[in-house]
């Protein structure tokens, strides 16, 4: 497979490692970046000796932004498709190494990674009500932090740091970031060393009980959002941001 110069893939004693490499627009996910992560994970999948994959962003100011917002209003993006920012759909575990800020798409990454390391200036933030766009995937968030915190992520759209990330249990470390590196790579070593069907087994047992409790409520969260992302805002919030302007939003 070709290397995308926009995403990188290395491997080596058994951990993969994917780094989002668009500094110049804080590892905003495009096209390119989203399709190739999803052609890397199953990359990832098929090799057996890769155990153990670690997602990063280039440089030190973002891990991602999110999704590209040039992009978004370039094409009129409404309600996007359930794949639209990319799963790790695997078996085996996934780290998260956030090396800046984790926002919109950036935050859903770090999300649904299985473990998250983050350097000591990141920080995580559900942007989308700056921009008039929908953020359904944030559903599983009451199951994962205080659903008091969830609320002020969410409606606020002001990021937390990483401590308090740490604090509420959304990651599971946070280092200087000229230790992340190393700190993510010992963590997966300390995965690899162990039985790959133990593992696997572990992470599969965990993420079944989460979706149990989110079961039948894909329709309903379908059902708030919509509104909002066919809404004269939801076009209004990027096509500000690509003007460089403050958005006029007009509530319809």
């Amino acid at each position: 497979m070709t290397q995308s110069q926009q995403l990188l893939y290395t491997l080596g004693d058994s951990i993969a490692t994917i780094t989002i490499n668009r500094p110049k627009v804080r590892n905003a996910l495009n096209l390119e970046v989203r399709d190739g992560i999803r052609q890397r994970v199953a990359e990832f999948n098929k090799d057996p000796y890769a155990r153990v994959l670690i997602i990063t962003g280039s440089e030190d100011l973002a891990f991602s932004s999110g999704a590209d917002l040039k992009e978004m209003s370039e094409t009129g993006l409404r309600y996007p498709p359930k794949d639209f920012i990319p799963e790790f759909i695997t078996d085996k575990p996934v780290i998260a190494a956030v090396n800046g800020i984790a926002w919109g798409g950036g935050f859903l990454l770090a999300q649904q990674a299985d473990l998250v390391i983050a350097a000591e200036h990141a920080t995580f933030g559900i942007t989308e009500a700056l921009y008039g766009r929908g953020s359904p995937w944030a559903a599983p968030l009451p199951l994962l932090i205080p659903p008091k915190v969830a609320m002020e992520i969410i409606v606020t759209a002001k990021p937390i740091t990483a401590t308090r990330a740490l604090e509420v249990g959304l990651v599971n470390s946070v280092v200087p970031l000229d230790q992340l590196s190393m700190r993510t790579l010992e963590m997966a070593s300390l995965i690899v060393q162990n039985a790959p069907l133990t593992v696997a087994a572990g992470k599969k047992m965990l993420n079944a009980i989460s979706s149990s409790l989110l079961k039948g409520l894909e329709q309903e969260i379908i059902d708030i959002w919509t509104p909002v992302y066919e809404s004269k805002d939801a076009q209004e919030g990027p096509l500000a941001f690509l003007e460089k302007r403050k958005p006029e939003w007009k509530n319809c």
